[in-house]
């Protein structure tokens, strides 16, 4: 029914309060007299004048005619409950057992959330948080945060520690590395990290405890916290032993000596800080540093004096950079700081003279031309020794060869040139009297084996002839040494694997059946030799438990010949070695080992375990920023406990 001229009246607020009555209101009609009465039983559209019945609290009417015929007009809006409220239908709905898969899943990869994003245990308790998974997963329930720190990390550590532990119980070989670090709370920690190279040549690191050393830093506490390490984590190996690598603090010294590791290798990267630093202690180094460090530290205070650099650096033309104010204990920042101040000279000496800042800068002077030539001297000597750090601290595999080629780069560059200026001169002896004492004696022939079996160095070219012969030979014995401890822990292990089958029924007829088989594989294999490199074989008898008459009259001649054979096979392997060329530097020592074991399988044994020890204690040190993101200034009450498992799955977890 239609009614143009229908006057209308808007329903009353109270009691019609669905949406329809926007577009709806009731008709009114008028007598003879003029007077209006409203129709109740009725509503007219407010669109299209039409009238549509009503029956009492019934809209449906309404909404039918908005539907069909006014369809962009917008329809009822969801209601906004108040937060926390539930709907009908989720207040209806149960709620996800906690034991239920898919709740046990949800718990378990918030846990790892949690480790990955470095994350407080409370945020399980934020309020959006919470909203977040109510509106994922409303049936779930979020558990608290004393679930997560006694129950899912814990559970979350345990499995992934045994997973490293299977890995480095399956590497022939590890190394260790160890620092100390103090929290934001002042708790002293010591952090180890542990080395491996696996059965594919991957070198693969992992970081195996952070734990609380309450007593003060002595040598004896830190090699027991070291002892406990290698037992708990089952590190020992009978065939060689466990290097590591520290900073070159006296207490190191005396904690690895005392907890039986060997060798003791110095980090690279503190080695090269230290005889920096030296350098730049010479006086008239030190004069110029305090005076660019006081004009990059006005610049940093001075809000007007940075708007005026940058507009100096626009009119220049110069890069829109920061200055750099260096950190005295990391020489390198001292090398950044040098660079830019020499890259923004223009600038700075323009902004320094400009009215605005003049008058509060009347104790920052700018280099004269003598300073900037030192400096510029200071950063073309410190470059190598960068570079170097660069190397090491950059490096994907920072393996121990790489510490003697860096060394002797670092040397060379110190030798002294006649036209040095006094200052360089200066500090080439201060540098090169610091570096040339490091890695000697013992630690220092080990390097040079270490360097020889890099092929990128093989030709070990910064030694004389007399002295490559000299490594190559020191090579030969404890290759053809480490190749026959090997086979007597193998043949032991045989014997004890034949005596225990041979307990149980019919395994005499199955060991003789086995037996003959290996006899019959050995003849096949001596009629045809495999091709390589070279051909080569070493057979092996292994002794029974008890020597037999025969063994005692003849087993030392028999004894003699298997160690002639075994020194005649490390001999060829070496030649053939030396006799190829080195790979490019830029190549992968373990990716060529890994192609090339097989041909050397009496001196790849030997590269493994000497190319797991990393040149460098980095590893431990990239645990303390990890550490300061996890026992930040709102966590300083976090247990040692959890700091441990934080890091560790921070660390390893995949």
């Amino acid at each position: 029914m239609e009614s143009n001229e229908v006057e209308i009246e808007d329903a009353p607020p109270t009691g019609y309060r669905s949406f329809v009555w926007q577009y709806f209101g009731f008709p009114i009609k008028r007598d003879k007299d003029g007077n209006g009465v409203t129709d109740k039983t009725n509503t007219v559209c407010k669109l299209c004048k039409v009238i549509v019945p009503y029956t009492t609290s019934n809209t449906t009417n309404m909404n039918h005619h908005l539907q069909r015929h006014h369809k962009n007009v917008k329809t009822a809006p969801e209601k906004t409950l108040p937060e926390g409220q539930l709907t009908m239908k989720q207040a209806l709905t149960p709620a996800l057992p906690p034991s239920s898969p898919h709740a046990k899943q949800i718990t378990r990869l918030t846990g790892e959330f949690i480790a990955d994003y470095m994350a407080p245990f409370n945020i399980v308790e934020n309020r959006k948080f919470i909203q977040i998974f109510k509106v994922l997963e409303p049936k779930f329930k979020m558990p608290c945060r004393g679930h997560f720190s006694e129950k899912v990390i814990p559970e979350i550590y345990n499995e992934t520690k045994q997973s490293v532990k299977d890995c480095l119980k399956n590497a022939d070989c590890i190394a260790l590395t160890t620092d100390g670090w103090t929290s934001r709370a002042t708790q002293s920690y010591i952090t180890i990290t542990a080395q491996v190279i696996n059965e594919k040549w991957e070198s693969k690191s992992f970081v195996s405890q952070t734990r609380e050393l309450s007593e003060s830093h002595t040598g004896v506490n830190i090699a027991d916290v070291l002892r406990k390490a290698v037992g708990e984590w089952e590190l020992t190996r009978p065939d060689t032993t466990i290097a590591c690598v520290t900073d070159n603090a006296s207490n190191m010294d005396t904690a690895v000596k005392e907890s039986g590791l060997h060798p003791h290798i110095k980090c690279l990267a503190h080695v090269v800080n230290l005889a920096s630093k030296r350098g730049l202690a010479v006086a008239r180094v030190a004069r110029l540093l305090g005076r660019v460090r006081r004009v990059t530290t006005f610049f940093h205070k001075s809000t007007t004096a940075t708007a005026v650099l940058a507009s100096k650096q626009t009119q220049l033309e110069l890069p829109q950079h920061k200055l750099i104010t260096d950190v005295q204990t990391r020489w390198n920042s001292t090398y950044e700081m040098l660079v830019r101040y020499l890259e923004q000279q223009a600038a700075v000496a323009a902004a320094l003279s400009s009215p605005e800042i003049r008058r509060n800068a009347r104790e920052i002077d700018t280099l004269c031309y003598t300073d900037v030539s030192d400096t510029e001297d200071i950063v073309k000597l410190l470059k190598p020794l960068k570079t170097a750090t660069t190397v090491v601290c950059d490096e994907k595999e920072p393996t121990v060869s790489l510490i003697l080629p860096l060394k002797y780069m670092i040397e060379q560059s110190m030798s002294p040139d006649e036209n040095d200026s006094q200052t360089i001169a200066n500090m080439k002896s201060a540098i090169l009297l610091d570096i040339s004492d490091r890695y000697s004696g013992d630690c220092h022939d080990m390097l040079q084996e270490c360097t020889a079996l890099d092929p990128r160095f093989r030709s070990l070219s910064h030694l004389n002839d007399e002295q490559r012969e000299s490594v190559y030979a020191q090579i030969s014995q404890k290759a053809a040494r480490l190749h026959l401890q090997r086979n007597q822990t193998s043949d032991t292990d045989e014997r004890e694997t034949t005596r225990a089958s041979a307990s149980t029924p019919g395994a005499a007829a199955e060991q003789a059946v086995v037996m003959i088989e290996t006899a019959q594989g050995a003849e096949q294999s001596q009629e045809e030799p495999v091709e390589g490199e070279r051909q080569m074989q070493d057979v092996t008898q292994p002794p029974p438990s008890k020597k037999t008459a025969l063994e005692d009259l003849l087993g030392d001649s028999y004894t003699t010949l298997e160690t002639e054979q075994s020194s005649r096979g490390i001999e060829m392997e070496i030649l053939s070695y030396r006799s190829g060329i080195p790979i490019p530097l830029n190549s992968s020592p373990l990716e060529w080992w890994k192609v090339n074991a097989y041909a050397y399988p009496i001196l790849a044994p030997l590269a493994k375990a000497y190319l797991c020890i990393p040149a460098t204690s980095v590893l431990s040190e990239h645990v303390f920023s990890t550490a300061g993101d996890i026992v930040s200034a709102q966590r300083s009450l976090i247990t040692p406990e959890h700091v441990d498992m934080l890091v560790f799955l921070k660390k390893n977890q995949s």
